[in-house]
């Protein structure tokens, strides 16, 4: 017998933390090594492609063409330390809040697996889905937790468990988020430049 369940999903980048987390451990990877420079024309196109096509993968995947294993290793711990004071400061609150009301609350955000768990873990999500990365060549996906994928993500979360999620709320900033947002009894939009709901 499945059970209907309340839930509650926040995104991350721009809805419980003001910086974009692939595009700031890009810039902080570009302070500690040469190595993404030589990745700037690419990059250049990467952008082209991104305004033509803000769903594709392709571009999402080669504008982190520069990283490596060895670099996610060293530079991953100092980022994720640095980037946790860049989450506003009602989002551990408020997650807890939702909680306390007896919902399960869940973290999906396109975020990469090296990263996103580590932020949130202090934070205590009943589940986070991110968007798997190849572990041999961290720039290409095995999973694009975005868009649809994200609904995705929470119905084989939900089948795993045997529950029918009934998603009460949901938070985010983005438009890109509107499959997600769609299925909530409430959207809760958050501006991302301030942390306030719109």
């Amino acid at each position: 017998m499945l059970k209907k369940t309340d839930v509650v999903l926040f995104d991350f980048d721009g809805t419980l933390s003001g910086l974009d987390s692939n595009v700031a451990f890009a810039r902080y990877c570009f302070r500690r090594s040469i190595r993404p420079w030589f990745y700037l024309p690419l990059m250049g196109i990467c952008g082209i492609a991104r305004w033509l096509r803000p769903d594709g993968v392709w571009w999402r995947e080669n504008i982190r063409r520069f990283m490596t294993p060895q670099m996610i290793k060293k530079f991953a711990p100092g980022f994720i330390k640095q980037h946790k004071r860049e989450r506003f400061g009602w989002a551990k609150e408020k997650v807890q809040s939702e909680r306390d009301a007896g919902r399960k609350v869940l973290m999906i955000s396109a975020s990469p697996d090296y990263l996103l768990p580590q932020l949130v873990r202090d934070m205590k999500f009943d589940a986070v889905f991110c968007s798997k990365m190849d572990k041999k060549k961290p720039w290409k996906y095995e999973f694009l937790c975005w868009g649809k994928n994200k609904v995705l993500a929470m119905d084989e979360w939900a089948r795993a468990n045997k529950i029918i999620p009934h998603v009460v709320r949901a938070y985010s900033d983005s438009k890109s988020d509107m499959p997600m947002m769609e299925i909530a009894d409430e959207q809760v939009w958050i501006d991302k430049k301030t942390g306030l709901r719109k």
